[in-house]
């Protein structure tokens, strides 16, 4: 198995926010060997860095072209409880990011995590989200076991809540707004959407909108599978498919036949942290793939001593599926550039700029 030191390399490399998708356990089929129907051309990868840049670039263009009137900037507050290396290395990332952009930010850091009063966090964020400077609030998890992570998060304003993880915004992502006379939203167009959406499920979707020369692919009437269930990734990439009118089956740990099931997907989205789980056999030809799993296996080839994979078995996946997201390099650096996003998109919100 890989050691401490090694995972928390692999996720500072995949240059994302921590998440911990539900676990699954592999299902033992007899179809984990390489399809013997292949496409005749290999899967073209989903280059998420090159995207991630492009919506930065994007951002830090809009920033630059603003009247000389305006002299405000979209501020970040981050919130550092501990003293671990990777969640350092994130807020540094996130600060640099945001400099990068032309953004603004400060931190809070408490180094000694594991004795800091839970009020002094929730003073802190209360201070936060009376700062007309401070448009995002940001809390880098995990946070220490003594503190309560829900009270901390649900204390953020939600219109600040730039990690889209307080309740009152996952509630509305939850609304299909189906009803006579509800509000319908341009889910085509996430600056336009009024509250703040999760950054890796957000990430993942526009990943789908610019791929094919930046034409994207059309989710409506698509048949989507997403593996896993978390609360972080899975149920709100699930939702947001669901918005763009796919047709959304959850598959997890309790999933009978799961290999059936994937294999009516044209697209299909995997967060379980499972090295490799899904296989090529399982995949049906043609379809696309957004692998959002970071894991570390050992590889004595390699100088580190072990490598990054994903969900999908990616070597043999892409014999089979049109488009599919490597790892790392895929989904990875969209998250970072999804929190600038949403944070542009609160500053204008207050400042009442249209995007």
């Amino acid at each position: 198995m890989p050691s401490r030191s090694k995972l928390t390399c692999s996720l500072l490399l995949f240059l994302t926010t921590s998440h911990n998708p539900t676990a699954f356990t592999h299902p033992s089929s007899p179809h984990h060997h390489r399809p013997s129907h292949r496409l005749q051309m290999t899967a073209q990868d989903i280059d998420g860095k090159a995207i991630a840049a492009t919506i930065r670039e994007e951002l830090t263009n809009k920033l630059s072209t603003l009247p000389s009137s305006i002299t405000t900037r979209p501020g970040l507050a981050v919130m550092l409880v501990g003293s671990r290396k990777d969640s350092q290395t994130y807020v540094r990332m996130k600060q640099k990011a945001c400099a990068d952009c032309g953004m603004e930010s400060v931190l809070a850091e408490y180094p000694d995590g594991e004795n800091v009063k839970e009020e002094t966090l929730l003073e802190k964020i209360r201070e936060w989200n009376a700062d007309e400077k401070v448009n995002g609030i940001l809390v880098q998890l995990p946070l220490p076991t003594h503190i309560s992570e829900e009270k901390i998060l649900r204390e953020v304003d939600p219109e600040k809540d730039v990690d889209g993880l307080h309740p009152a915004n996952t509630a509305k992502l939850f609304s299909t707004s189906t009803h006579a006379g509800a509000v319908k939203l341009n889910w085509k167009d996430f600056t336009s959407i009024p509250f703040h959406i999760p950054c890796t499920p957000q990430g993942c979707i526009e990943l789908l909108d610019r791929i094919n020369d930046g034409n994207g692919v059309d989710i409506e009437g698509k048949n989507a599978v997403v593996i896993g269930r978390s609360n972080l990734v899975g149920m709100p990439v699930a939702m947001l498919l669901l918005h763009r009118n796919a047709t959304i089956t959850i598959v997890h740990s309790r999933t009978k036949n799961i290999e059936d099931v994937i294999k009516q997907a044209d697209i299909v989205v995997a967060a379980v942290g499972r090295a490799n789980m899904v296989q090529a056999s399982w995949l049906k030809p043609g379809c696309i793939v957004i692998d959002v799993g970071i894991n570390s296996v050992d590889d004595a080839s390699t100088k580190r001593g072990y490598r990054l994979v994903g969900d999908v078995n990616y070597a043999e996946a892409k014999e089979v599926c049109e488009w599919i997201t490597p790892v790392p390099g895929g989904v990875g650096p969209m998250t970072i550039a999804m929190l600038l996003r949403n944070t542009w998109n609160s500053w204008r919100r207050a400042q009442g700029i249209d995007d």
